[in-house]
């Protein structure tokens, strides 16, 4: 079984599971980052992230399937066995010359299978991308300008690999639901943060990133189950993880408050609201330990 597992097939396993990742929308992660969400009476909110995002589709991940691939385009002969009943039945023996000839046959049917399956999925990814291609050297600097565009998005350093260092503040009044973060021409990805309005001037905040793996978030358990599936991988091919062919993948490590005036009327922290500075704030402590999501539902109507 271990044969399996050989180095080559890891990294082909990792390159599918991020396509996996890209393709379902779930290619944003956060990093090490300190955020703060504020809720006011009267509608006012802000929301605050510093720290790292992952976007996986710009890491080693593409480039990993494409070149793994092309390492295998060296055509070699398999081993021929006689068959029948006869006591030699199932020994090795030389190839004849039509048998070889099938086998290269196959084997280019099968390089050409996959160099089409591969094209489609690049394909795939460049829409999930906005248009950016994850295999272009100038994807990050291009996404970097995109982002630099939009409200509230002060700081994005590129720091390679797919990781990017950002500084987000904005302000706004609860007229509509938000989500953090959103990206100019990206049609879907995983949010962080939601805030959903309800009727009679209350908000449901969920931070469904926020956690390393949740059973009421899909893309937070298949987020999990992926950080294990490349772990066993890694273990079974025998890598150590120090291979700088390995892409990196993010380590979940944060703090997120919750900062309001307003009336908490629910939430899953657990110690409860602190009183600082005449506010009542919720500390959630982030890390690839947390397997439930903050949430908190918040009454902003204005005081009587």
């Amino acid at each position: 079984m271990m044969e399996l597992f050989k180095k080559p097939a890891a990294l082909r396993a990792l390159s599918a599971c991020g396509a996996l990742l890209l393709l379902t929308g779930c290619f944003l992660q956060p990093g090490k980052f300190d955020a703060e969400l504020t809720v006011e009476r009267g509608g006012t909110f802000g929301y605050r992230y510093d720290g790292e995002i992952y976007l996986l589709g710009l890491s080693k991940l593409a480039e990993l399937g494409q070149r793994m691939e092309n390492s295998d385009a060296e055509f070699v002969e398999q081993p021929c066995y006689d068959d029948g009943l006869e006591e030699d039945a199932f020994e090795e023996r030389p190839c004849t010359e039509d048998e070889i000839a099938t086998q290269k046959r196959d084997y280019e049917d099968e390089l050409k299978s996959k160099a089409e399956e591969q094209e489609r999925e690049t394909e795939m990814m460049k829409a999930m991308l906005g248009g950016l291609d994850p295999t272009d050297p100038d994807a990050a600097e291009e996404l970097v300008a995109r982002l630099e565009r939009q409200v509230g998005w002060n700081s994005v350093e590129y720091a390679g690999d797919g990781l990017f260092n950002i500084s987000f503040a904005i302000r706004g009044r609860l007229s509509h639901d938000f989500v953090f973060p959103t990206m100019e021409r990206v049609p879907m990805a995983n949010h962080f943060v939601q805030l959903a309005l309800r009727e009679g001037q209350k908000v449901r905040m969920d931070a469904p990133a926020f956690a390393a793996s949740s059973s009421d978030d899909p893309f937070s358990s298949m987020m999990g189950g992926m950080t294990g599936m490349f772990g066993a991988i890694m273990a079974a091919s025998g890598d150590n993880g120090e291979d700088e062919d390995i892409p990196l993948f993010p380590e979940l490590d944060g703090t997120f408050r919750l900062v309001t005036d307003a009336r908490i009327l629910a939430n899953n922290t657990d110690e409860g609201p602190e009183m600082i500075d005449g506010r009542e704030v919720l500390t959630w402590t982030i890390n690839k330990r947390t397997k439930i999501a903050p949430t908190a539902l918040i009454d902003y109507s204005p005081a009587s």
